[in-house]
C-alpha cells in the first residue's frame, strides 16, 4: 500500500494508507489494471521461474505462487474486473506450484486470455494453456520435456514411478486444457535428436498452433481484442439473462 503524509491542525503528521499506485503494483506484483469502454482488465505477468516452496536466489527472476493464488481468487470474485490477460515468458519451475496456479486459472468463469511472448517452456506449458483462449507470438516457444529432478534422487523403481504419476498428472491437464492429445504430447516429451542434452522437444509459435497446442498466434494487439470481444459477449449473456 502506498502512504501519503500530511500535517492536520495542530501540526502533527499523520499517515494515510491508499491504494497502491499504478506503478508500485506493477513492481511488487507484475501486475497492472485498466479500465477503457471495454471494461475493466487485470494484466497479469508470469515470468522467470515458477517460484515452489523453496526460495530461489535473489538474483533470480520469480514469480511467486503465494502472491499469485490469492491475486486469481481476488480477479475472480471481484465486481470491477471484467477480464484478465496473462503474460507468459517463463523457464517453468516448481511443478506443484505451477500446476496450482495453472488450475486456479482454468477453474475461473471470467475472462481469461493467455499470451506466451518469448518462451512458455516445461511447467510454463500448463499455464499457457490454462486460459479460455491461448495464444503464442511467432517467435515465441516451447519447451515440451519429462519430469526432470536437481538434488539427490533415490535410484529405485519407486522413484522413477512417482516421476511417472507427476507426469501424468501434467499431460492429463495439458490434454484437458488444449487441443492435443495425450500421447501426442507425451510423444513430444519423451523424442530425441530435437534437445542436445535432454530428451524433449522445442516446437515454436505456428508449430505449437497447428499441433492443437495453443489455439492461435497472436500478438498483444490481438490478444487484448479477442479479451475485449469475450468481455463484451459475457456482458450481452448477463443483460439478457437479467
Amino acid at each position: 500500500m502506498s502512504e501519503t503524509t500530511k500535517t492536520n491542525e495542530t501540526g502533527e503528521t499523520e499517515v494515510n494508507e491508499g491504494q497502491d499506485s499504478p506503478h508500485q503494483q506493477i513492481v511488487d506484483m507484475g501486475s497492472s489494471v485498466v479500465t477503457n469502454g471495454h471494461g475493466t482488465v487485470h494484466c497479469l505477468t508470469i515470468v522467470g521461474q515458477v517460484e515452489g516452496h523453496m526460495l530461489l536466489p535473489g538474483n533470480s527472476k520469480s514469480t511467486k505462487y503465494e502472491h499469485v493464488l490469492p491475486l486469481l481468487a481476488a480477479i475472480e470474485e471481484s465486481d470491477e474486473v471484467d477480464g484478465l490477460l496473462i503474460l507468459l515468458n517463463t523457464v517453468g519451475g516448481d511443478i506443484e506450484a505451477g500446476l496450482a496456479i495453472a488450475e486456479l486459472i482454468a477453474g475461473m468463469e471470467k475472462p481469461v486470455v493467455t499470451l506466451v511472448l518469448g518462451g512458455g517452456h516445461s511447467i510454463g506449458i500448463p499455464l499457457a494453456v490454462s486460459g479460455k483462449v491461448t495464444m503464442i507470438a511467432p517467435s515465441a516457444s516451447m519447451t515440451i520435456h519429462p519430469v526432470r529432478m536437481s538434488g539427490t534422487v533415490i535410484a529405485v523403481p519407486a522413484t522413477y514411478q512417482y516421476f511417472d504419476r507427476i507426469q501424468e498428472r501434467i499431460i492429463a491437464f495439458v490434454e484437458r486444457n488444449s487441443h492435443i492429445s495425450a500421447d501426442r504430447f507425451r510423444a513430444l516429451m519423451l523424442a530425441t535428436g530435437d534437445m542436445a542434452n535432454d530428451v524433449g522437444s522445442v516446437v515454436y509459435g505456428e508449430q505449437a498452433v497447428e499441433l492443437g497446442l495453443i489455439d492461435r498466434i497472436g500478438t498483444l494487439s490481438q490478444a487484448l481484442s479477442c479479451l475485449y470481444e469475450m468481455i463484451d459477449q459475457r456482458k450481452k449473456g448477463e443483460s439478457s439473462g437479467a
